[in-house]
């Protein structure tokens, strides 16, 4: 299909530290993989905290700040949006957006509740545009290329999947009661990191069928109130008065997926020193592969070799020979690296991509519906964790 050269006009709600990595992943996506796509229109970025959006807007060249979502589903010149706010805001502003026939690329989790993310995904089956979820790591090379060995069969029958996202951004007990505190059971370390690492876990190894053994906790059970607004992860000015944290820092649990493997998982928000711990390893009877964010240009793997005096884990640099790499960066030699950057570049050149019928996709991103399995995933963490690690079946993939 040749794609019209009408500019495709896109806007994101949210300027913190996610909603800026979607704004410039929309900056670059004619610079990656070719032509294809029309030109891009960056339209707007809109935010409450109007300095912030204004500021977002300047650095990543939009032409405009706007102080509400709503003006972004009001605005009919606007295609293609993301939504990067809290998450009990996604529901009523997909929406929104969705009426007003606009594309949507929502971050994960899908929703502050069960029964928001259900919504949604019914809308999504009776919509007339593109929906989609944020799930980056799928855009990693390293982790696109350790889930071709696994299809290929080159690890044998796999054995164990061990996931865990160990993350320190609230380890300090002054950090403010922002919106990712609040919510019940399974909407803190579990939604906020959990969601990825069981949404690469299952990209990875297949469907999981059930789970057992959960455990969550709070570890810092009370924090102080922000003074005004907080970006991210971000320190802010708090006040005297303290506020309850209503979910967890940290949780575990085993699965059982559909193929009989067995995975363990672990999240933490409260891991001193981590600061951006996605890590895995996955294990088969004649290969293992593994995999760790603070080294997101390289994956170790290990398989039968035939000569005995040269088995053991070899280290794979990324380069042109791993996903998304060739056509991706600007310099396509091994060993210059790949960063988190990148997979949003590659994520938002796959969303546009689908919105702009491109002849040759890349991989389509995650659905409304998939970012609801992994919340019912979730929720049956937290139904084990609450019945002294019971197993909860998943129900299978649709």
């Amino acid at each position: 299909m040749t794609t019209s050269a009408k500019p495709l006009s896109v806007a994101v709600i949210g300027a913190g530290m996610a909603g800026r990595s979607h704004a410039a992943g929309y900056r670059n996506v004619n610079t990656v993989f070719g032509a294809g796509l029309p030109p891009i229109r960056l339209a707007a970025i809109a935010d409450a905290n109007v300095a912030l959006g204004e500021d977002a807007a300047r650095r990543y060249g939009y032409e405009k700040a706007l102080a509400s979502w709503e003006a972004v589903a009001e605005d009919p010149t606007i295609d293609a949006v993301s939504i990067v706010v809290g998450n009990a805001l996604h529901r009523p502003i997909a929406q929104a957006l969705i009426a007003a026939g606009k594309h949507v690329l929502c971050e994960k989790p899908l929703a502050g509740s069960l029964e928001d993310a259900r919504a949604m995904a019914a809308w999504e089956r009776t919509a007339d545009v593109v929906t989609a979820v944020g799930y980056t790591f799928r855009r990693s090379p390293g982790i696109a290329a350790i889930r071709d060995h696994v299809r290929r069969g080159e690890l044998g029958d796999l054995s164990l999947f061990s996931g865990r996202y160990w993350c320190d951004y609230a380890t300090d007990p002054s950090g403010p009661l922002s919106w990712r505190f609040k919510g019940g059971p399974g909407s803190g370390a579990l939604g906020d990191i959990g969601s990825h690492v069981i949404d690469v876990a299952e990209y990875v190894a297949g469907p999981i069928a059930a789970v057992s053994g959960a455990s969550l906790s709070t570890q810092i059970p009370k924090r102080p109130l922000p003074l005004g607004a907080v970006v991210g992860h971000n320190a802010a000015p708090v006040s005297d008065e303290v506020g309850e944290v209503e979910n967890e820092d940290t949780a575990s649990f085993t699965a059982r997926f559909e193929s009989g493997l067995v995975g363990t998982f672990s999240v933490s928000r409260t891991a001193f020193g981590l600061p951006n711990g996605l890590a895995f390893d996955v294990v088969g009877l004649g290969g293992r592969a593994a995999f760790d964010q603070h080294r997101p240009a390289e994956y170790l793997f290990d398989d039968a070799q035939p000569d005995t005096r040269t088995r053991g884990a070899r280290q794979i640099i990324a380069g042109p020979n791993l996903p998304y790499f060739a056509g991706g960066v600007p310099m396509e030699a091994p060993g210059v690296g790949a960063s988190n950057g990148d997979n949003f570049t590659y994520q938002a050149r796959a969303f546009l991509d689908q919105v702009a019928g491109v002849a040759e996709p890349l991989p389509a991103c995650p659905t409304f519906a998939d970012a609801l399995r992994t919340m019912e995933i979730i929720r049956a963490v937290v139904e084990s964790s609450e019945n002294a690690g019971a197993a909860v079946t998943i129900p299978p993939v649709a």
